[in-house]
């Protein structure tokens, strides 16, 4: 019976360390490619938001006092990257700011928010969201991030009926909670740009 048990155990451990060396090869080979995706998915969101960069140059930051900033002044959001977006010869045109929201009706939702120099904002680009077909996924739709384009404002207000201000966004139907998480996460990063970055705050 114990010889039994130590066959099987030695089995059980042979196959766990083939299992573990197949997954750590499968790993280093899918790392590469899908780290590059992720890569190219990032800078396309960047370019998206703001296509008058002729590149972009990631900014130093403290995440956690950013996070702190953030939290204090309300907003249950993360800021996640910030990068500064150049012209031809190397000026800073504004910046392009990543954000996690954490108060989408399925989860966090991750999107970069384009700053110009004097404020307006571009506009967003989603790079990870789950929220619900037909509903919260309408936040991918420019009918809803349309309505963030060019807009000089210190904070976005979500309203159910047609915008009466520059400000108001006109909620996605039937999915309110996503409407307020990504305008939250664009008032987190309108938040930073002018307490952090606006006036030169970052070189």
């Amino acid at each position: 019976m114990n010889k039994q048990i130590v066959h099987d155990a030695l089995i059980l451990t042979a196959f766990t360390l083939v299992l573990g060396f197949i997954l750590g090869l499968v790993y280093g080979i899918t790392k590469e490619p899908i780290d590059a995706a992720n890569e190219a998915n990032r800078q396309e969101a960047f370019q998206t938001v703001f296509e008058s960069a002729d590149s972009f140059r990631t900014a130093e930051f403290d995440k956690d006092a950013a996070d702190q900033m953030v939290a204090d002044a309300g907003y249950s959001d993360t800021i996640d990257d910030v990068e500064e977006a150049l012209d031809a010869g190397g000026s800073v045109l504004g910046y392009v700011i990543t954000v996690t929201a954490k108060d989408g009706s399925q989860g966090s939702i991750t999107f970069s928010v384009g700053i110009q120099n004097d404020g307006t904002v571009n506009g967003y680009s989603i790079t990870d969201i789950g929220e619900t077909p037909g509903l919260g996924m309408k936040a991918e739709e420019e009918d809803f991030y349309g309505q963030f384009q060019r807009k000089n404002v210190s904070e976005f207000v979500v309203v159910k009926q047609a915008p009466a201000a520059d400000n108001e966004i006109e909620s996605i139907t039937g999915s309110t909670i996503t409407s307020k998480a990504m305008a939250n996460g664009c008032n987190a990063a309108i938040y930073y740009f002018q307490n952090e970055l606006q006036g030169g705050g970052q070189s």
